[in-house]
């Protein structure tokens, strides 16, 4: 809830409470990351930015910084919330550089170690860890992107030579979009049907090595290069064919599926589906890199166009002579802020998913514990659905950060284009976003994800209203601060103030509440139409139930944010952050204005109060806007953007016009005027 904000906050303080749990993983990158191989270099052809790249991943790896996520006994340090924290680190400096790392240390070496055994670790870790053994993660196929289980790829066991016989059966078959595959790879984890005494057992991994130590492709290896891409030039994707490959026994990575000689399955999870899905869950790190990454792309934009925005005029007011700082307007205000605001409660919501995907692997993986399912699956969900927010929202803010900026956001040297290019594939890597939001949905109907990828039984579920309440007041780690917050709402919905904490979180769940229980009852009633088949059942509220997981990631998200805030040590940066929190929480209930006023939530009268509400938020944060990114504490060799060098009298410029700024009241302030920016 607002209170009248301090003139000033100290960035650092608020940099303190950003940095979180990991704050040593991210002060160690700002003070050593700083080799040019790893910053993007402006014009490079793709040759020129793979070879770069490379080099910047054989630094990385010479300099100990990627072995966080790995065992200790290899030379790791069993952290994998430091492992994901130095991702997002190294995605301000180059998303290239980020995506190989996270290629041959997250994927490639994180299915070797949690999906091998210890014969794997011994023989491979320590050389995937030091770049002596470039890897390969080869999962998707060219007709089989998000539906993993039904890859057309087989693994045969033949008893006669205790070999697998690896053979893509068709051209759609084929392994396709693979980093490091093009140029560098050596061994790839190939993900197959395996097949043995003539029985399925449905997809597993195997370590295939596919070029020889000349870098020439191996005997039934065929690797195709991807060639140029929208973005990300220093990743060398390709294609992966396997001609009947001959692929050893002790190469499966047999963790939770193991072949004896004579070519008998065993495995300690005897249904599929649920082998399947526990093999994959393992692998949540990598889905949640990707987003923590498209959160730093973003914070790196806003951080941009921020500071430009600060310094470039554009028209004069009536009978003044100097021309306005674009950042005075409120048209631009309403772009830049609300991405912010936004930005901040991603950030937050991020720190809380990491910190919880560390303690479920720490769990399991160093201290040997059973896989909590219930844990597991919410951890899961918790990251498809950020995931989704990050991204999406990474895409929108970085092409509007590159409006603001004009002509100017329009020239690689301001790093913005590269931002949007190597940003964009990440809405449909790691998971299409709209794959993932059904993910979300069906966790949240069914309450558990077993029979995940058939639609079977969906329409036929007893669903109960209790369920619903159970699942959705499922809270985050701050369930308790939650409950007092909304139990603590007075009166009538109509008569709380806007600013009230409580209300705002009554809000939000209100609308996850009812739009799961509106797709529950659809569901519900397609089940007993006569005829409709189930996959009719499902697509015809499919666009409900998306919109289902969408409330339910904006309500998580806000309460992760409401638990930042209440974690600020100081009253100067609690202030500032309650009021970044109002302005997310009320520009994300304005966005959605015409929903809450058809299901009664919102009078007309108060939606236009909304809105003049937003804009005194606007107003009262508006001297503070540098302040915000500043605390993101990205070093100025990372930002790379000639536009933040061309004025040497920037600071000043900024400083005056924030003290200017804090001298005035928020009546008949430049924010007041309606003359259009121009660029």
């Amino acid at each position: 809830m607002t209170t009248s904000l301090p003139p000033t906050v100290d960035p650092d303080r608020i940099r303190d409470v950003l940095d979180g749990r990991w704050a040593h993983i991210r002060r160690d990158a700002r003070e050593n990351l700083g080799d040019a191989d790893f910053l993007p270099v402006y014009g490079e052809s793709m040759a020129e930015a793979r070879e770069r790249v490379t080099r910047a991943a054989a630094k990385l790896a010479a300099s100990g910084r990627v072995g966080f996520g790995f065992p200790e006994e290899y030379g790791g340090e069993a952290d994998s919330g430091a492992s994901v924290t130095s991702i997002e680190m190294l995605a301000f400096a180059d998303l290239s550089l980020m995506v190989k790392a996270g290629v041959q240390w997250g994927l490639f070496g994180g299915a070797l170690e949690l999906l091998g055994t210890r014969r794997h670790h011994e023989r491979y870790l320590r050389d995937v860890m030091s770049f002596d053994l470039p890897g390969c993660f080869a999962m998707t196929e060219t007709g089989h992107g998000s539906d993993v289980q039904q890859l057309r790829t087989t693994c045969t066991y033949d008893p006669a030579t205790q070999c697998f016989d690896l053979h893509t059966p068709h051209q759609a078959a084929r392994k396709d979009y693979i980093g490091n595959a093009a140029k560098d790879g050596r061994m790839a984890v190939v993900f197959a049907q395996l097949v043995t005494q003539g029985q399925n057992h449905g997809v597993h991994a195997w370590l295939v090595p596919i070029r020889d130590e000349q870098g020439n492709p191996l005997p039934g290896v065929t690797i195709e290069d991807d060639g140029p891409k929208a973005g990300l030039l220093g990743v060398d994707n390709g294609r992966l064919t396997f001609d009947h490959v001959s692929v050893p026994r002790d190469m499966l990575l047999d963790r939770y599926g193991q072949v004896a000689e004579d070519g008998s399955y065993t495995s300690g999870i005897e249904n599929e589906t649920r082998r399947f899905f526990t093999m994959l869950g393992t692998l949540v790190r990598g889905r949640v890199s990707v987003g923590g990454s498209a959160s730093s792309a973003t914070k790196l934009a806003l951080d941009i166009a921020v500071n430009y925005g600060q310094v470039r005029r554009q028209f004069a007011a009536p009978g003044e002579d100097r021309e306005i700082v674009i950042n005075d307007y409120l048209v631009h205000q309403r772009k830049l802020l609300p991405a912010l605001a936004r930005t901040y409660a991603l950030h937050f919501a991020q720190g809380e998913l990491v910190e919880t995907m560390h303690d479920v692997q720490t769990a399991v993986h160093v201290h040997g514990q059973e896989i909590d399912e219930a844990a597991q699956r919410e951890l899961e969900s918790r990251a498809a659905g950020l995931k989704v927010a990050q991204t999406a929202h990474a895409t929108a803010t970085i092409q509007m950060c590159r409006e603001a900026c004009g002509g100017a956001g329009y020239l690689q040297e301001n790093r913005l284009p590269h931002l949007k290019a190597d940003t964009d594939v990440f809405t449909t890597f790691e998971g299409d976003n709209t794959v993932l939001l059904q993910l979300v949905a069906k966790g949240l109907l069914t309450g558990y994800r077993d029979t995940f990828g058939s639609l079977e039984g969906w329409g036929k579920v007893g669903f109960i209203a209790d369920m619903v309440r159970e699942t959705v007041l499922e809270r985050t780690a701050a369930r308790g601060l939650i409950a007092r917050l909304v139990d603590a709402v007075p009166g009538r919905d109509d008569e709380v103030p806007l600013l009230d904490r409580g209300w705002q979180l009554k809000m939000f769940e209100f609308r996850e509440k009812h739009t799961l229980e509106g797709a529950m009852r659809r569901l519900r009633k397609n089940s007993t139409t006569e005829g409709m088949a189930p996959f009719d059942m499902f697509n015809d509220v499919q666009d409900h139930v998306l919109a289902a997981a969408r409330a339910h990631i904006e309500r998580i998200v806000l309460e992760a944010f409401v638990a930042g805030v209440d974690r600020a040590p100081d009253p100067d940066t609690k202030a500032l952050l309650d009021t970044v929190c109002d302005l997310y929480a009320l520009s994300t209930l304005e966005a959605d204005r015409a929903w809450f006023m058809e299901h009664g939530q919102l009078t007309p009268a108060r939606g236009k109060t909304l809105t003049g509400t937003v804009n005194s938020l606007l107003r009262e944060l508006r001297p503070h806007i540098c302040t915000l990114v500043e605390a993101f504490a990205i070093p100025d060799a990372w930002k790379a953007a000639a536009i933040l060098r061309e004025e040497p009298d920037r600071q000043e410029t900024m400083a005056a016009r924030d003290a200017e700024l804090r001298e005035q009241t928020p009546e008949g302030t430049a924010t007041d005027l309606d003359v259009p920016p121009g660029q």
